[in-house]
């Protein structure tokens, strides 16, 4: 036996970067929620301090204009109108690749969060109305309660660390897209102006053939969508429609998949091709070889998400929540029915309503249909949701002005603070029950959506562990891949500190770019038919640059297989039919690199270090728990 390597909780270099597109899209809202703070702190001191100059400012014109024809706007609505569009663009991407590759693929799993999220919308609008009810003009901002802000929201949720389950961030996310495509819809039909007829059909002709190329010449000239999204902005700008749910259309357009084997292969074929000839034609092909890999939507999100997070939300921050403060001006504001209506809806309405739709979405489904967190975290997130702020503003700034707009604009900042406030007791109190009731608050029971196709067989599988513990690691590798070699210290580490992990080993040869990982696996399932699986695997994982038919050998001898039948069944053979069923699994399952992680089912996305992993199998652990205890009930 190979001797353990001498670190077993180092992080592996692509641990650290193998990270998820859902994750890295909540990792950059929840960073940029500090840039976004910092950008609101900035427009209260700068119209305190100058308010004159705020306001020259943000209402200085600028036209973009083609010979006569042109577009004329000042700086606030080139930032709410058009900037804002590649913020909703983001929002729209990421709604579809949770379609295409996330939680909602699974299509009844849509009907929870999107009761959810609408009633989310109606509860708010409804205490706003109620408040101002007969106050006239005031009952107008209803359209100003009731939108989450994305980014505020999970980076308050960021705050809270731990203390809240990560599929309440999927949850969350899911609730905002409804939030924000809603939104919208409100703002075209009750917020825009008189529609012109022309204009507005032009919009439609131009989406239409949005549609007609999405399948055809636009996969292979990416930039006619550019053109086209510019095109269809202007079009609905000019029809008085606010242009901005160009950018959510063409995000819901965008397709996402995972890269594909075969795709990958051809971009390891053109790299090799330009290694032995290095000219800039190859250098361009390869280029393109390699972004074809990846689906348009991951592609755009790399491009747009890091602008829209640390630029342009915080830039309409600064140009839309600069209000003059004061003693006088915020008893004003607490008085207003404006103010005390967007709070309340803010404050109560939204965990009410969501909160209140997942209630009866799970009572109406007889329990098919159940939140993917416990009640107490799903209270969490219901309060969390009660920070609007981006799409509050937009509609507070379509709907009112003067006065009655700073008072928007202070209910919905105050709503922002109180929402954290209720978060923080809520977790308070979860924090305060006996470990089980805690861990059924957070988790709740419901079926985690299984990304593995091919369930274990302990009759088939290579199997590390108790055959019947709770929690089972599975990772798909390649015996000449070094990021799996990196991760077999931490799985070892893993093992040993838990008697409830079961580990198995899945072959996934890279044959590409490792020649000899194919005939690798094949010794390994060689050592298998003599019953030395684990004892071949480790030499294997032990001496990755040495997997030559004749260290194979070497290997046989040193733990004691038959030689010559070792040799027979690699010149045979005799284990491919094995490799090739695990090939077409990790295919099925949508592994496409080594190492990949599946606990309990569901891929592990992010780093392979030993925090990372005994984290999901410790969450792993406690749904397995609540599971058993739900089934003997």
């Amino acid at each position: 036996m190979p001797s353990e390597s001498p670190s077993l909780s180092g992080q592996s270099l692509c641990g650290t970067q193998a990270r998820s597109p859902l994750r890295a899209f909540l990792r950059t809202e929840t960073g940029s929620a500090a840039v976004l703070l910092a950008a609101t702190v900035a427009a209260l001191v700068w119209a305190n301090a100058a308010p004159g100059s705020y306001t020259s400012v943000w209402d200085t014109e600028l036209s973009v204009r083609i010979g006569s024809a042109g577009v004329s706007l000042n700086l606030r609505e080139w930032v709410n109108s058009g900037l804002m569009t590649l913020f909703f663009l983001v929002v729209g991407l990421e709604a579809r690749r949770e379609f295409d590759l996330g939680e909602l693929r699974e299509r009844r799993r849509v009907a929870l969060p999107l009761v959810a999220g609408v009633c989310g919308m109606v509860v708010p609008v409804a205490v706003y109305l109620a408040v101002t009810a007969g106050r006239g003009s005031d009952a107008h901002g209803w359209g100003a309660a009731m939108s989450t802000d994305t980014a505020f929201a999970l980076g308050m949720l960021a705050v809270f660390g731990s203390r809240l389950p990560g599929n309440l961030r999927v949850f969350m996310l899911t609730v905002a897209v409804v939030d924000d495509f809603l939104a919208l819809a409100v703002i075209v039909v009750a917020y825009s102006d008189a529609v012109a007829l022309p204009a507005l059909l032009t919009a439609v002709g131009l989406f239409a053939v949005v549609l007609l190329l999405r399948r055809t010449v636009g996969r292979r000239v990416p930039a006619l969508y550019g053109l086209l999204g510019a095109a269809l902005w202007v079009a609905l700008l000019k029809s008085g429609i606010d242009p901005v749910v160009t950018g959510l259309a063409m995000g819901l357009l965008t397709y996402a998949h995972t890269a594909d084997r075969g795709d990958l292969e051809y971009a390891s074929t053109l790299f090799r091709r330009f290694r032995e000839q290095p000219t800039p034609e190859l250098e361009r092909t390869v280029r393109r070889g390699l972004a074809s890999t990846l689906s348009p939507n991951e592609r755009l999100q790399q491009v747009f998400h890091p602008w829209t997070s640390y630029v342009i939300v915080p830039l309409f921050a600064l140009a839309n929540a600069g209000i003059p403060l004061g003693a006088d001006r915020l008893a004003d504001a607490f008085t207003s029915p404006v103010t005390l209506g967007i709070l309340c809806g803010y404050v109560l309405g939204k965990p009410a309503g969501i909160i209140g739709g997942a209630w009866l979405t799970a009572r109406a489904s007889r329990g098919r249909l159940r939140p993917p967190v416990g009640w107490g975290a799903l209270t969490a997130g219901g309060t969390l949701a009660g920070v609007g702020f981006t799409v509050a503003l937009l509609i507070a700034s379509l709907a009112f002005e003067g006065d009655r707009l700073e008072q928007a604009k202070i209910g919905i900042l105050a709503a922002v603070a109180c929402s954290f406030l209720l978060t923080w007791i809520v977790t308070l109190l979860i924090g305060a029950l006996d470990a089980r009731s805690r861990a059924r608050a957070l988790l709740g029971t419901s079926e985690a959506i299984v990304d593995l196709s091919d369930p274990v067989d302990v009759e088939r599988d290579h199997l590390r562990g108790r055959p019947d513990a709770p929690v089972t690691l599975v990772e798909y590798g390649d015996f000449e891949c070094p990021y799996c070699g990196l991760a077999e210290p931490v799985v070892r580490e893993l093992l040993a500190g838990s008697g409830d992990v079961r580990y198995v080993w899945r072959h996934l040869p890279l044959t590409d770019v490792h020649p000899n990982a194919q005939l690798a696996a094949e010794a390994a399932e060689a050592a298998a038919r003599q019953g030395r699986y684990w004892q071949m695997h480790d030499l294997l994982m032990a001496h990755q640059g040495d997997l030559l038919p004749a260290d194979l050998m070497a290997y046989a001898a040193e733990i004691g297989l038959d030689g010559e039948r070792f040799h027979a069944d690699l010149r045979t053979g005799a284990g491919a039919a094995r490799v090739a069923a695990d090939v077409e699994s990790a295919d099925l399952s949508g592994v496409s690199g080594t190492p990949t992680f599946f606990v309990n089912g569901r891929r592990h996305h992010g780093a392979y270090d030993i925090a990372s992993l005994t984290a999901a199998v410790r969450a792993a652990r406690q749904r397995a728990s609540l599971a058993e205890a739900g089934h003997d009930a």
